[in-house]
């Protein structure tokens, strides 16, 4: 299928394997999108009018789009939670298309990491951003949003929580703490029973705690409590970049954050180096399915952060 794009004046192709290096050709350099990248990258029904455009892990970085892309199709027009790396908005777009031709007129920025706003400025001027206070002040300070790009910086903000639309269109945001930075939004759509959570819920690993933009391993959990304790009515969970999942598994995911800072507690106390810590601490195998691969970082990040 092929669209033509006035604003950018770049010829889009999707469709088949054959044609997309096609695709590649029109974008950014900045960011190429590579052949496994755009195969990852489907749209998917999560219930009724709310779609996820997915993406791989980040661990696979030929793969690797950014984060998971929300699509709410409104009565008023298309809200996108997350816009992925630089150089996606095409290709987000050729999905949207593919369920509706109304207009986009909302992104939700989750938290201010350029894998999860990178395309914020394929997007016309008319698009409202929204995004925590917190997320826009450190988005305000990337590269990628000085000079005239300031224009695609979220345009709304608000602090502890937030409600768009009404009915079976209405939207819920809430900052419930400091977490994987101090500004990440969780995303309700009540109607639907589903959360989307940015990578406050990432994967089934140690979370990425950026201490750089105010996140905190000692409060990670604690957040996860209070948004397992003030939400409810909610089955369906969009994390940051894994499948589709259930409440339960974020449920499970907060159990973990809280395992990994109990264990670097008790053993900073009884004198243990954050080496120590390392070499000791293993997934237990109650999480099922979880892995290994950020354990590390986050014990270290952990350790620090403990008084």
């Amino acid at each position: 299928m092929c669209t033509k794009t006035e604003r950018r004046k770049r010829i889009v192709v999707l469709g088949t394997v054959a044609v997309l290096a096609a695709v590649s050709i029109s974008i950014s350099a900045s960011q190429n999108l590579t052949t496994s990248a755009l195969v990852a990258a489907e749209l998917e029904v999560v219930k009724d009018n709310l779609y996820v455009i997915t993406g791989s892990s980040p661990l696979d970085r030929e793969a690797f789009s950014g984060g998971n892309t929300g699509v709410f199709v409104a009565d008023e027009g298309v809200t996108i939670v997350d816009t992925k790396l630089p150089g996606w908005g095409h290709v987000i777009l050729e999905k949207i298309r593919t369920v509706t031709d109304k207009p986009v007129i909302r992104i939700i920025n989750t938290h201010t990491h350029g894998d999860h706003n990178g395309s914020n400025s394929f997007f016309p001027e008319t698009v409202s951003i929204v995004a925590h206070e917190n997320a826009r002040t450190r988005m305000s300070e990337m590269e990628v949003f000085q000079g005239e790009n300031a224009k695609f910086l979220p345009s709304q903000i608000y602090q502890g929580n937030l409600t768009i639309g009404s009915g079976s269109d209405r939207i819920e945001l809430y900052h419930f703490g400091r977490g994987h930075t101090d500004g990440d939004t969780f995303i309700l759509y009540p109607a639907l029973g589903v959360l989307q959570t940015g990578d406050m819920f990432p994967w089934r690993d140690a979370p990425f705690l950026d201490r750089n933009n105010g996140g905190s391993g000692v409060e990670f959990p604690r957040t996860l409590s209070r948004v397992l304790n003030e939400l409810d009515g909610i089955e369906t969970v969009i994390p940051g970049h894994i499948p589709v999942t259930t409440w339960a598994e974020l449920q499970k995911y907060q159990s973990f954050t809280a395992h990994l800072l109990q264990f670097v507690e008790t053993a900073k106390a009884s004198g243990q180096s954050a080496d120590d810590v390392v070499s000791s601490i293993d997934v237990p195998s109650r999480y099922e399915g979880y892995e290994s691969n950020r354990v590390e970082a986050a014990v270290r990040v952990i350790y620090e952060e403990i008084p």
